[in-house]
This record gives structure tokens, sequence and C-alpha cells, in this order.
């Protein structure tokens, strides 16, 4: 308003107006705004005392879990008449009471698990998928265990079901292979029965492990696992269903090899599972990084940003980075 008021005296008000995209009747009515005028109760609108009446009754102990429609219709079973249904909802409004008031069971709300890795062997991720075998509803159960930070699948195993027991030898054993000492590990996974399981959670707290879960029907919590499944079912090789459970193990034994020891993984700068979870990460880049030099000494002409840099490797990764985190004192977006 204050710029069309400075070059109206030169331009006028439909010029200004036009050129930046106000409309007339907008300037006109914020120039001069019109007194607010209270507004008049209508003669059929209830009293007081009858909307006090209606609080009442909707504050009886029979009514306390209903819906006004309910209400209204038990009262007029009755042979009474308070008010319509809308007029119910606009008292409850004005006492701030409009919620659910039916007596049904209110799911907790569950918090997204934030959790950071930054070092091998510091966050686990596991599930289980299935493994279509040589008849419809058939199948084999792949469990496994994967470095969040790293990707390097540390335990797997192919069984006939989903067992507590086969997932608590399967965890404890891999722990005692990776020298996991207590207080050192946090094991993540869903909700599924097997990862819930008292003995699961009871072997956990004996090895010193912090076990966390996702929250219900949210696959976005356990992201690294399912993207390992992924990989494995998208491989070319991967297929249809399997004759055997010998016939899954024997491909699984192959595929993880190649996926912790040959795979050059996106998410850690093109390197190795391996590489990254044995330490491996930095003289990998400094090779990598030797071989770029050498090549840009060679032809500079050829990279006009300047000489390559092979691709780091991450520092953190989170599952579930938080928004906002606070460092002293500031609150520093991610």
């Amino acid at each position: 308003m204050q710029t069309v008021a400075e070059f109206r005296p030169r331009f006028g008000i439909a010029a200004v107006c036009a050129a930046i995209g106000l409309a007339r009747a907008t300037y006109y009515r914020r120039a001069n705004p019109r007194p607010k005028i209270a507004r008049r109760t209508p003669p059929r609108a209830l009293s007081a005392s009858e909307r006090r009446a209606v609080l009442d009754v909707l504050h009886e102990p029979r009514f306390a879990d209903l819906a006004p429609d309910e209400v209204y219709a038990t009262l007029l079973d009755e042979g009474r008449y308070q008010c319509s249904v809308r007029t119910m909802y606009r008292v409850l409004a004005e006492n701030q009471e409009v919620r659910e008031r039916r007596d049904q069971l209110r799911h907790p709300r569950y918090a997204a698990p934030e959790l950071l890795a930054t070092a091998p062997n510091q966050l686990w991720s596991w599930d289980i998928t299935k493994l279509l075998g040589p008849a419809k509803w058939t199948y084999y159960y792949l469990y496994v265990i994967l470095d969040v930070f790293s990707r390097y699948v540390v335990g797997w195993m192919v069984a006939h079901r989903e067992s507590a027991a086969l997932a608590q030898k399967l965890i404890a054993e891999t722990c005692a292979r990776q020298g996991i000492t207590p207080g050192q590990l946090t094991v993540h996974a869903d909700r599924g029965s097997s990862m819930t399981s008292k003995p699961v959670a009871f072997m956990l707290a004996d090895l010193g492990v912090t076990k966390t879960h996702s929250r219900p029907h949210v696959s976005n919590d356990n992201p690294f696992s399912e993207s390992q499944f992924k990989t494995l079912k998208y491989r070319p090789e991967f297929p249809d269903c399997f004759g055997s459970i010998e016939g899954s193990r024997a491909f699984c034994h192959p595929f993880f090899s190649w996926y912790n020891l040959r795979h050059h993984h996106s998410g850690l700068g093109l390197l190795t599972p391996h590489d990254v979870h044995y330490g491996l990460a930095a003289e990998r880049i400094a090779s990598r990084a030797a071989v770029l030099a050498g090549a840009h000494a060679a032809h500079p002409e050829r990279f006009i940003g300047g000489p390559p840099r092979p691709p780091e490797l991450t520092k953190e990764v989170w599952i579930n980075r938080p928004k906002a985190i606070t460092t002293d004192g500031n609150d520093t977006k991610l």
C-alpha cells in the first residue's frame, strides 16, 4: 500500500495497481477499512441458560462417550428435544470439547527412531525376507544382519521357518564373530514376531546390546535392510523360485561374497562394504586419487573443472536423520 501511495500522484492508481499486480478494489478496501460491526444475536438462538442445559445433557455419564448424532436420536426416542445436532456441535466447540467422544482404543504415538553410525559395528540392521520355494505358498526364510555404516553383511542364514530361537542363535554367533563388547552396538529391526520376541530381547540384554524397532507399518524406518533385499532380488541371476533350501543357500553364498567384496556401493563413495568395514577406505581413496592425478597430469585440457577427485566416504549414516540438532546453543538445520 505504501508503494501505491508513493507513485499515485505521478502515474495514477490504476497504472500503479496494474504494475504491481494489485486489484484496485483491494487497494481501496485496505486504504479505507470499514469498521467491524458486532454480529447481532439471531432471535432464534438458544439463550445462555438453554446452551448450559444442552452442555449438561452432553456431560451426562450415559452420553459422555457418544457422538451428538447418538445423543440426538436417544433424546428423541425418550420424547425430548434439546436442539439440533449442529447446535450440539456449536455448544461443544464453544467449550473446546469437539473431539473423539467414543470409548475406543487409542494407539500410542510412536516416535521415529533416530539412529547414528559413525564407524562399523556401532549400528546393525536385521530383517527376514521370503524366498519362493518349488511350490505355491512354499517359502524359505533368509535372515540377514547388515552393518549400517559399512553396508557389510556380518551374518546371514536361510531356514525353513521364521523363528525367534534361530534369530537368537544367528545374532549371538555374529556378535561373537565380530568381537562385540557390551555397550558398543545397537541392533535395529522392524516389529516382526521374531524381532520383538522375549528370547531375542533377553539375549541382547545379556550381550549388552541396545535394541530398537521401527514404527508399526513404516518400512522407511528400516531402509538399509530393505535396500539390501532389493539388490538381492534384482540381480539378473535371481531365480523365479528355488527348488530346495540347499539351492537357496547355494545361491546366497556367492551373492553375499560378491556383495561384501566386489560390489562398489553408491552409498559408500563406490567403495566395497569390505573396504569400509575393515578400515581400508582411506587407502583405497588415496590410491584412486593418485590415478586421477596422473590422468589429469597427462591431459589437463580434458578436465575443465580442475583435477578430479574420487568420491568421499560419508562420515555419518543416519536412520531418520533429525530435522535439526543443537550445537553450542544454536539450532543447526540438517
